[in-house]
Formats: structure tokens, sequence, C-alpha cells
């Protein structure tokens, strides 16, 4: 084997988080890691380009999942989340439901905490 394929078969295969968000550090939307999400009809018609991120957290979404859930489950640090996340809010295709309300039930706020708490245990 040549120098030059073993050091790139060594070389590991890394995408650096600000290329992921295009050097963005900051959300367009606000969204606290407790934040639920939605996915709109405009994403279920939309075409994602195969292991397009996008299109993976679209795909997660359709579960209802929180900002740290889809953070830890991708694999991606939760201020890329909240950028690629914020950019699908803002075209349309995903929407936050409020998190906790005066009518929220206590079962409801438990298994919020539960799950944002093993979203963050995920990180």
């Amino acid at each position: 084997m040549a120098t030059e394929e073993r050091e790139e078969a060594a070389a590991p295969r890394l995408v650096r988080p600000y290329a992921l968000t295009s050097g963005r550090t900051e959300s367009a939307v606000d969204l606290p890691i407790e934040a639920t999400l939605e996915v709109q009809p405009s994403a279920k018609t939309a075409t994602w380009p195969e292991g397009d991120l996008s299109g993976r957290i679209i795909e997660l979404c359709a579960a209802s999942q929180s900002v740290a859930e889809v953070s830890a489950k991708l694999h991606i640090p939760l201020g890329v989340a909240r950028v690629l996340l914020g950019d699908l809010i803002s075209a349309g295709h995903l929407k936050t439901r409020a998190t906790i309300s005066e009518n929220t039930t206590t079962d409801e706020r438990r298994d919020l905490i539960e799950r944002t708490l093993s979203g963050l245990r995920a990180l």
C-alpha cells in the first residue's frame, strides 16, 4: 500500500460541526432543549438527498422528538442541532409544540422531563 493510501485510510472521516451549519452558531428560532418538534406536510412532500442530515432529522421527528433527543440520536452537538432545526422550522418543514403550559398534566410533565434527561444522558 502506498504511503498516501495509508495516510488517507488512517485519517478520520469527520465533518466539523461548523461545516454542517455553514459556520453559523445561532439558530433563527429560539429552541429550548426540551422543545418537541412536529413534522409539517411540506416536509413529507420534500425530496431529501440520500444521507442528507435534514432528511434524517425529518424522519426522526416523525415520532415527535425533543431538541435534545435529535442531538443525541443523530450524534451531533446541541448547538448544531438547534441551527439545523431552526432552518427546518423557518422553511416550514417542522413546528415546535408547546412544552409545558398551565394545562399540562403531571404525567405529561414527567414524560417530558424523562425524555429530556434521556436525551441529555445520551449526549
